[in-house]
């Protein structure tokens, strides 16, 4: 007898322990009373009546990430490529997400594949190819609407990967290269036509500079020679200047005059014709004849003769 009660004791402690429940963080349970939902329990500690309650679901209310495979769509222009996408969301409605829809994750995956194909059908390759911002917006957009009521919220969609057919691939590759081959050559003759600006320019500025060297220079010597041209005057003119201070008379005016006569008949063989009223003035001037030394007549003078030599012959007679 003793054994059978504490037997009964040992099963009603392990029934009264399998109903205390403790639901983590971030997680919900749902509950079941009789095979209805009775409530949903948030993290903490629970009680539950034995057999007549149970957990029909567990659900974590963390973000979740959804990758689907490579889907086979087709654009508007009828080119096939394959496409796969990354969904991220997360459950805020346990209750609607255990009773909305079955098996809730592979409705989403074939949601998104039909969506995707319906958002591609309207676009062509080129569009689909630059446009995927676009595109994951638009999917977020209805796949967020979509699931709400299954108690999903569509955070962020994402295309991984798109991949247009092998002739598709080796076309695109074929006009890059030709495109880069056109910027490569374009960039050349831009090259060359800056480079023919630039010598151009250097070889015009290089004519001016010497064209402004040489107009310098000109002017430069132009004004050292004007100068020189005007100390010359200025200094004849300070010469008359200071004669006429001194008190000169006409005299000396026309002794000068002489002396430069006199100068320029110093050369050999040179004639100097004298006009009648100079000879009249020289006459009239004493100093000027003394001096220049005009009308004089003086004999020309002999050659000196050699001494003659003694004769002894002679000499002894």
């Amino acid at each position: 007898m003793p054994y059978v009660i504490a037997a009964i004791v040992g099963i009603f402690v392990i029934i009264l322990l399998s109903c205390i429940r403790i639901v983590p963080q971030a997680t919900e349970y749902v509950l079941e009373f009789l095979g209805k939902y009775k409530t949903t329990w948030s993290a903490g500690i629970h009680f539950k009546i034995p057999i007549l309650e149970k957990v029909s679901k567990k659900v974590t209310l963390k973000e979740q990430v959804l990758d689907s495979p490579p889907q086979p769509v087709i654009t508007r222009d009828n080119v096939t490529m394959q496409i796969d996408t990354v969904v991220f969301f997360r459950i805020f409605d346990a209750k609607m997400y255990t009773y909305g829809v079955v098996n809730p994750v592979n409705a989403l995956s074939n949601l998104t594949a039909t969506t995707l194909r319906n958002i591609i059908g309207e676009m062509d390759l080129d569009g689909t190819l630059t446009s995927r911002d676009l595109i994951n917006g638009k999917l977020t957009g209805i796949l967020d609407d979509a699931t709400d009521q299954w108690g999903i919220k569509i955070t962020r969609v994402e295309l991984k990967n798109i991949i247009p057919p092998a002739a598709i691939q080796a076309a695109m590759e074929k006009q890059m290269k030709a495109e880069r081959d056109r910027r490569e050559t374009l960039l050349q003759a831009e090259g060359h036509k800056d480079a023919a600006i630039t010598r151009a320019e250097g070889d015009k500025r290089a004519m001016v500079l010497a064209a402004e060297g040489e107009r310098d220079a000109r002017i430069a010597r132009a004004e050292g020679e004007a100068k020189a041209i005007y100390l010359a005057k200025k200094a004849e003119a300070d010469g008359l200047r200071a004669l006429m201070e001194a008190g000169i008379d006409g005299t000396v005016l026309e002794l000068k005059k002489y002396e430069a006569l006199a100068t320029v008949a110093n050369g050999r063989a040179a004639k100097l014709i004298i006009p009648s009223d100079v000879v009249d003035t020289v006459k009239k001037n004493v100093i000027f004849s003394e001096t220049s030394g005009l009308g004089d007549q003086t004999q020309a003078a002999t050659d000196p003769q050699p001494p003659k030599k003694a004769d002894p012959c002679c000499d002894k007679e």
